[in-house]
């Protein structure tokens, strides 16, 4: 018996629709055709576990063949099968006529709506006709006593269903593939796909003679069956190209108020911010969905790698957009916690070890407590600290070990830093030698992170060693007294003003120790850390500090020799103070091209 039909549909041919406004990559209709086969597959052993079905299940697995020649792919599966009035049912009336409400509702919407709102509706079987322009379906119910049945569409609204000779149970999808789609007749491209959509589904999917995926792979393990050779070896094959083993992992596993499995590994991320994207592979039921997974994962988890797996993301029938709703921010939460968690364990548990993966982390932990307020409420108990010695602190223990010289006359902490210990060396020296504690803050987020530390801890303040002279830097009851006259101090620095001669470096005579420097050259602390942050993607509120022109201070102590020297020095007073200032720009690496040359001059004719 053979029927024939025209579906009740306004418009004449539906398939172009599809084609340009249900997917944006016609790759995916092998993911979505095995996909249903895999499905049909899974429900009969459901069945057969139920008692429902009490045939021989016999070998379970889908087929994928190519037959070029021909031009054919055809997608075989041994599951449930379908009867003719199930074909009808699920091929014919459901997918037709929510594709006609779509494009009666949404047709005057741009295709980017359209892709967002298309998965409203059951058209995943449709994505066939992206590359095929003939779809043939035959299906063998696996209920007893019923004929097998052949479907045919060409793409238009009219269909032929027949009954058909198929032995066995089961459906075979035949793709007589479109002139325009000739690139998927090539086993290499299917392979890659299979491949890239597959892998890990959990019935085996055959092509050309070979089983492609893992069934079972290791997040659906539990954790206690797993060693660490398992996780890295798991990690080896997600990135092949990657030269370093992870650094430790999470096994997610949650099944209430959401279903979630997973393992995310935490990469060495080094000294500068690898925003390595798209490194966690999203599945939902172990089909491979997209690795765009920003809605899913926080900004700051996206320098993680692995896989997440849960059938509780809702996404539209193309599967390439994640819509937004309670269930994925309740899943992105949960992550966050998960992620913090896990590094609180492990400083608890192994603070050696901790400290020794710090260089690793550190970036990822700063990132993290700059992104998310939650996870920084967790982290401020395991982020540390380092100092110039390479000595690690807690925060508290920090706050704890500077407490005591570090205070100034009014009652605050202050924190000395240096974000090149090098370059600053004798501004850190000169710290030391007043007792004071100096930090490590070396790293591209670190401008970003003083501030935020600033923000949140109490009466603390955070000061870079170069931000200005030792004994300004924790300014103390008491002062030291100038060993010069006013008018000797104004003289001073008219001299200094006359030898330097540039409108960047505002002079100044102040009275410090006679130990510490003649000449001390640097930049306050606010304008300097405004543009330290402006290049580092600051945003748009601290572009204006990137447009100010450099600005220094130049202090002259006036209870060292040399101030005395100079002032003593009839007609050479500027050239004295002259070398002076090129020796505070040498110390900070600051005089270059002809200045230098014309410093290494007059430093041989002074010899």
């Amino acid at each position: 018996m053979q029927e024939t039909g025209s579906i009740s549909i306004h418009t004449e041919n539906i398939f172009p629709i599809i084609k340009k406004f249900l997917y944006s990559d016609h790759e995916i209709f092998l993911r979505e055709l095995v996909s249903n086969a895999v499905d049909a597959t899974q429900k009969l052993k459901s069945l057969a576990q139920l008692g429902e079905f009490k045939g021989e299940l016999g070998e379970l697995k889908v087929r994928v063949t190519l037959d070029k020649e021909a031009r054919k792919i055809t997608i075989s599966d041994h599951g449930l099968g379908m009867t003719a009035e199930e074909i009808k049912k699920y091929i014919n009336q459901i997918a037709f006529s929510g594709a006609t409400e779509f494009v009666e509702k949404y047709k005057d919407k741009d295709a980017a709506t359209k892709d967002q709102i298309i998965g409203q509706f059951g058209l995943g079987f449709y994505s066939a006709f992206m590359v095929a322009d003939n779809v043939e379906i035959f299906s063998k119910s696996h209920q007893e006593g019923t004929e097998a049945a052949h479907w045919i569409c060409d793409g238009s609204t009219s269909f032929t269903l027949e009954t058909t000779d198929k032995a066995e149970r089961g459906t075979d999808v035949v793709l007589h593939v479109a002139a325009d789609s000739d690139e998927f007749l090539e086993e290499a491209r299917l392979r890659t796909i299979l491949t890239k959509y597959c892998k890990f589904l959990p019935i085996p999917i055959e092509f050309e003679g070979e089983v492609i995926n893992q069934t079972t792979p290791i997040w659906t393990k539990q954790p206690a069956e797993l060693t660490d050779e398992d996780y890295k070896k798991f990690y080896q094959e997600l990135y092949p190209m990657s030269m370093d083993e992870p650094l430790f992992w999470i096994h997610l596993n949650v099944d209430y108020p959401f279903n979630l499995t997973g393992i995310l590994y935490f990469p060495k991320v080094k000294d500068e911010l690898q925003f390595q994207r798209n490194k966690i592979q999203l599945y939902s039921r172990q089909v491979f969905i997209t690795d765009e997974v920003k809605d899913v994962v926080p900004e700051f988890l996206m320098l993680l790698h692995g896989v997440i797996d849960s059938p509780d993301i809702p996404l539209n029938v193309s599967r390439s957009f994640l819509q937004a709703d309670a269930a994925v921010r309740k899943i992105n939460t949960y992550i966050t916690k998960k992620v913090a968690d896990k590094l609180s364990g492990l400083f608890k548990q192994d603070r050696p070890g901790y400290e020794e993966k710090w260089s690793d982390i550190g970036m990822f932990v700063k990132y993290g407590m700059l992104s998310d307020e939650k996870f920084y409420e967790k982290a401020k108990d395991f982020v540390l600290l380092k100092n110039v010695d390479n000595k690690l602190f807690t925060i508290t223990e920090y706050t704890e070990h500077i407490q005591a010289n570090q205070q100034d006359k009014d009652g605050n902490t202050v924190v000395l830093y240096t974000n090149d210990a090098e370059h600053q060396h004798s501004f850190v020296a000169a710290a030391q030698e007043r007792g004071y504690d100096v930090l490590n803050f070396d790293q591209v987020l670190d401008p970003h992170f003083v501030g935020q530390l600033e923000q949140k801890l109490e009466k603390t303040s955070f000061k870079r060693v170069d931000a200005d002279t030792v004994s300004k830097l924790i300014e103390k009851d008491h002062t030291t007294e100038s060993v010069l006259s006013e008018d000797e101090q104004t003289k001073l620095t008219d001299l200094f003003k006359t030898a330097i001669a540039n409108d960047t470096m505002h002079v100044k005579v102040a009275a410090l120790s006679p130990q510490d420097a003649p000449v001390v050259i640097t930049q306050n602390e606010f304008m300097r850390r405004m543009k330290d942050m402006q290049r580092t993607g600051g945003g748009g509120g601290m572009q204006m500090f990137g447009a100010f022109p450099e600005s220094y201070d130049v202090t002259v102590n006036a209870n060292h020799p040399l101030a005395q020297k100079v002032l003593a020095t009839d007609g050479n007073g500027e050239k004295l103070a002259k070398q002076a200032f090129d020796l505070a720009l040498l110390a900070q690496g600051m005089l270059k091209g002809e200045a230098l040359t014309a410093f290494v001059k007059r430093s041989t004719e002074l010899l």
